[in-house]
């Protein structure tokens, strides 16, 4: 391969985890607790062990795929090397497409943060600086990913502080089931697998890492630290989360409010810090938007390399050596989203998309002649077997929606290899 078309290793252990547990602490875990709380009730932690289960289950299949195959792309390389062409492409295209339109979502949701009455241009130039940031290398990526994610924990701190205190005194008989209670208990133990499959994409940024596996350093070493490390510090955050929201706001309360972590703080002795709430979201979707930009180019890079996408996009260049036309492209489509689309309703067709790009992870990496004490064979039949559950118990519009991008893109693949031939 020409030497100037080659990213250059540059990211460590804790670069590699920032980013990582960057993209898992976006603007989702601002609200995805109240639509699980709806569907899981008093059995929401439940379904955030049952989503970290199957998280782990596809982090140990993705880390030991990445120190096998440290390239970019992630599991469309790894499924291509282990299972052929058409899984590979099968999982790369379900997340370009799916990982466009959560970019785009997570851009909208910021522009709803900081101008609601100018969401959609807010949001369009927060993708225009961001992806500037990260032509300038992914040094500069981690940089400022570092500086998001310390903020956003600090907010997640306070907002555990909010709950632990307990409510304001004006509102505690509300909170005991009084008048203005918000509601009465929802959801069930029947609604756990679909509330798990929301919660599982909370957890789903340590893709992230595994796709940057061209840009770290000693990467057999690197990634399965920062994968397992990303993962566990999720983990520990989102299980605390749920256990302080439920016992700081009834079922009802919980399951109604579209700002969860926002209505813990206004309704607790710490309702002066509101404001700080709203601008650890706006910091998240930032964090979480730059994680997902460069994670779709590098796959993007990674499909070009191989002809599945065209070869333009393959090109690396400049002072910092990035793929800058992959970048440029992915902004270019995410603005087209913004503004031509219902970003919130299309993001809905990603989780299926994401939940199939683990299924084949977790394929492949049951193919691996050699598996560590921590990661046995029988995880990957776990895992698989975890995501395919997940993603059909998601709605219905969700999985036709997801079904039709992929198809269309397996479709036109066929069509471009018959010609080729």
């Amino acid at each position: 391969m020409n030497p100037h078309r080659q990213l250059q290793r540059r990211l460590g252990v804790f670069d590699a985890t920032s980013i990582g547990l960057g993209s898992m602490l976006g603007a989702g875990v601002f609200v995805v607790f109240s639509p699980a709380a709806g569907l899981a009730g008093q059995f929401l932690v439940l379904a955030v062990l049952l989503a970290a289960a199957v998280a782990y289950c596809n982090a140990v299949a993705s880390a030991e795929l990445a120190a096998r195959y440290p390239a970019s792309g992630g599991t469309y390389v790894y499924g291509r090397q282990r299972l052929g062409e058409w899984p590979g492409f099968l999982a790369g295209w379900g997340f370009v497409s799916g990982k466009s339109a959560s970019c785009a979502a997570m851009a909208l949701t910021f522009g709803h943060y900081v101008a609601p009455d100018y969401a959609v241009p807010v949001a369009v130039a927060a993708v225009v600086s961001l992806t500037a940031v990260n032509l300038f290398g992914i040094t500069r990526t981690a940089l400022l990913t570092r500086v998001l994610l310390c903020f956003v924990v600090a907010v997640l701190l306070f907002v555990a502080v909010a709950a632990f205190v307990g409510p304001h005194p004006t509102w505690a008989g509300a909170a005991d089931g009084g008048p203005g209670a918000g509601g009465t208990a929802a959801g069930g133990l029947g609604g756990v697998l679909p509330a798990a499959g929301l919660m599982f994409f909370a957890f789903a940024g340590y893709a992230r890492i595994a796709t940057l596996g061209e840009e770290v350093k000693d990467p057999a070493r690197t990634i399965p630290r920062a994968i397992l490390a990303a993962l566990g510090a999720a983990f520990v955050i989102y299980l605390g989360l749920a256990l302080l929201l439920q016992n700081h706001l009834p079922d009802g309360r919980l399951a109604a409010t579209d700002v969860p972590l926002l209505d813990a703080v206004l309704h607790s002795r710490l309702a002066a810090g509101a404001p700080l709430v709203q601008a650890g979201a706006a910091a998240a979707s930032l964090g979480a938007l730059l994680a997902l930009i460069t994670g779709v180019g590098r796959t993007t890079l990674a499909m070009a390399r191989e002809r599945d996408l065209p070869a333009a996009l393959a090109k690396v260049g400049g002072q910092h050596t990035v793929p800058f036309v992959a970048e440029l492209a992915v902004a270019a489509v995410v603005i087209l989203l913004l503004l031509t689309t219902d970003v919130m309703t299309v993001v809905g067709f990603s989780s299926f998309g994401v939940l199939i790009y683990y299924a084949v992870t977790n394929a492949a990496a049951f193919t691996l002649e050699k598996h560590p004490p921590h990661a046995p064979r029988w995880l990957n039949v776990a895992g698989f077997g975890g995501c395919l559950l997940l993603a059909f118990t998601l709605p219905p519009a969700s999985v036709l929606g997801m079904a039709a991008v992929l198809a269309a893109g397996v479709a036109v693949r066929f069509l471009v290899v018959r010609l080729r031939r």
